[in-house]
């Protein structure tokens, strides 16, 4: 079963920020989760939320603050300041990094409530220019821009992003519109639903796994990863199972 940092180290450190993308790394997890979104002036960058407020210092939309003025908000605060200033990256600011890496990044496209024009196209741009096609995969609550990089980069996997609610018949669905993986979350997750995504082929990435009971269901069934906000305990706990 794989780990993928959600949002980085989020656990301990300010979430999608550079420092917690390479704490997240020096845990030897198996991947990032990150999120994407687009600033004023077109820029792709890595938060949340579609406001501010919580994650920085600062209040509104990121839609309505260029990328040099989202830079002057501090993500730091969301952990007390503590780490000191950690600006928001942009997502090129990551990739370049993320390219001296063997691990794969998770790409949520933020397009559920606002959707930010060629964001797909923006992002895909991005992750090309680093060579990183070969260790990405998109996933989004929007399956409409999963079915545009489906057109724009077929062989790239994608993840049908769901609530905790979850979806029927999972496995027939993700492959009846090409999706690899099935994204659920934990609270709505039964063991049948999974077994239902394995049987057509489909694995199972489960979000956001920060609890013992948790983690061993998802062993336990068979998922084939989880998003957690703590990447080194869950890797510990999965290298001592063997």
């Amino acid at each position: 079963m794989k780990v993928y940092a959600h949002r980085g180290y989020s656990g301990r450190y300010p979430e999608n920020t550079m420092l917690s993308f390479q704490k997240a790394a020096e845990t030897g997890c198996d991947g990032i989760e990150l999120d994407v979104q687009l600033t004023r002036d077109g820029t792709v960058v890595v938060i949340h939320d579609e406001a501010v407020d919580r994650t920085t210092d600062g209040t509104g939309l990121v839609k309505d603050y260029t990328f040099e003025e989202l830079r002057k908000l501090d993500a730091g605060t969301i952990k007390g300041g503590r780490y000191g200033f950690c600006p928001v990256p942009s997502f090129e600011e990551y990739c370049e990094w993320a390219s001296q890496y063997g691990f794969v990044t998770n790409v949520e496209i933020k397009t559920g409530v606002y959707y930010y024009e060629d964001i797909e196209e923006k992002t895909l741009d991005i992750i090309k220019k680093y060579h990183l096609e070969d260790r990405v995969m998109f996933s989004s609550f929007n399956h409409l821009s999963l079915e545009r990089l489906k057109e724009l980069a077929p062989d790239i996997p994608r993840g049908a992003l769901l609530e905790h609610a979850g979806l029927g018949n999972a496995g027939y669905y993700c492959s009846r519109y090409g999706y690899a993986c099935y994204h659920p979350g934990i609270r709505g997750l039964t063991e049948e639903t999974v077994r239902n995504c394995r049987d057509h082929g489909i694995g199972v990435n489960v979000w956001t796994i920060n609890d013992m009971e948790s983690l061993e269901n998802t062993y336990e069934w068979g998922c084939s990863g989880i998003f957690t906000n703590y990447p080194e305990i869950c890797k510990s706990w999965l290298d001592h199972k063997g």
